[in-house]
């Protein structure tokens, strides 16, 4: 159905974007194709080194799962920030991920983690790397035609340790910055750093320069500060509703602080 009706369908999964939207009249698709019923993408399993997740696994189900917490504990971490209880009930995994709303959760998560995005089409399945997935304000790799089916993340090894954190005026509600952070620890030492921010743009912003900063360095006070000194060069953050650019680019450097902290240990 999408390779015949592409951009004049839309996707039901949980709904919880899409009825919204419908509500408000910002989308009249001619075709909501329901995929409630495909087995296949559903479910969360490990298979090797590969934790992989459903694009229909409710996020209630993400959050509970032991297999998640296990080998993917930054996914863990960040479930219970995902919008209020009502709303991970119905909505699903894949559907934070095709919908790239830049204050989501998931989205930092996968791309901190090195997560795969499956997606499928008439024409076969492919496989593409989260950080390239997002190109833009609910901009992303996907075609009319395509149909993300699941995400794929790399087991937590020994050794690494993750973190999550955000701020919002209320709990449950859109972020006003928040970041996932990925990083070894041997030690003191912190290395293969990935401090990954939302809420501060169009897509999740990896904090390149902080991490090159932090490699191979000892975790302390001194060089968390220094590391939130640099993020000027790596976030240039928009204004929105909950506060200015100035106000975002604050939060993310007091964020970064926290999660850094609680890598260290």
């Amino acid at each position: 159905m999408l390779e015949e009706h592409g951009d004049n369908a839309s996707i039901l999964a949980g709904g919880q974007s899409l009825m919204a939207t419908l509500n408000m009249r910002l989308a009249s698709p001619d075709l909501l194709i329901d995929i409630n019923g495909i087995d296949y993408l559903k479910g969360i399993s490990v298979d090797g080194d590969r934790l992989r997740i459903g694009a229909l696994a409710r996020h209630q189900e993400v959050e509970q799962s032991s297999d998640v917490a296990e080998k993917a504990p930054l996914i863990a971490a960040a479930m219970p920030y995902v919008a209020h209880p009502a709303v991970r009930n119905r909505g699903t995994f894949g559907g934070s991920i095709a919908l790239a709303d830049p204050a989501a959760e998931l989205p930092a998560c996968i791309t901190a983690l090195g997560g795969d995005i499956e997606i499928a089409s008439g024409s076969g399945t492919r496989k593409v790397p989260a950080e390239k997935f997002y190109r833009g304000l609910y901009d992303t790799d996907l075609d009319d035609n395509e149909l993300v089916t699941a995400v794929e993340i790399p087991v937590i090894q020994t050794g690494y340790r993750s973190a999550f954190d955000e701020l919002a005026r209320r709990h449950g509600d859109y972020a006003m910055a928040g970041v996932a952070a990925h990083a070894q620890i041997n030690g003191a030492r912190i290395s293969n750093v990935r401090l990954v921010f939302f809420a501060v743009g169009g897509t999740p912003v990896i904090a390149e320069s902080a991490g090159h900063m932090l490699e191979g360095l000892d975790i302390n006070d001194a060089t968390i500060e220094a590391a939130q000194d640099v993020l000027d060069q790596d976030i240039e953050p928009f204004a929105d509703n909950n506060c200015s650019a100035k106000t975002k680019l604050y939060y993310a450097k007091i964020l970064a602080g926290r999660v850094l902290r609680k890598i260290a240990g």
